[in-house]
């Protein structure tokens, strides 16, 4: 790790914009809590009744969709990589999304907490492993591909 790559205990929704093209209601990904640019990243997102999913996604018992579950994970994992000197300015795109699996629901009041490591890179294609958790249950988890992107102006 060089000097301007250490470790990150802190990013904070602004700091997260200026990495994410993403904004509301897309952006998922609340705080960054640990940081160590091109490796492992932990964060979270608090969900409120007044998430707009909620509305639609069985408003009767409201449950965060599984696709917005690992949205979430992999906006973490972007922060991770986009950190890295190497990488800064890309955009992260999907490329795969495999043995995903949802474990408990995720329900108006929780905190999602976040993690992803990266398994492999090689150039602009890399993959992380991914999970989320409410306190002690897991949520979903599995391992998501993604490819960087140039930004064209």
């Amino acid at each position: 790790m060089t000097a301007t790559q250490e470790v990150i205990e802190h990013l904070d929704i602004m700091q997260i914009k200026k990495l994410l093209p993403h904004r509301y209601p897309f952006l998922l990904l609340d705080r960054v809590t640990y940081v160590e640019p091109g490796v492992k990243a932990k964060g979270f997102k608090n969900l409120t009744a007044n998430e707009q999913f909620y509305e639609g996604h069985f408003p009767f018992r409201p449950i965060m969709p599984g696709v917005l579950m690992v949205e979430a994970l992999a906006q973490l994992g972007c922060v991770t990589i986009l950190l890295k000197d190497e990488f800064k300015g890309r955009l992260g795109v999907f490329t795969g999304i495999d043995g995903f699996k949802f474990r408990s629901m995720v329900i108006p009041g929780d905190r999602l907490d976040m993690e992803v490591e990266l398994i492999r890179m090689k150039g602009p294609l890399g993959k992380m492993r991914a999970i989320a958790k409410v306190g002690d249950k897991v949520a979903c988890e599995g391992e998501i591909s993604f490819s960087l992107l140039p930004v064209e102006a």
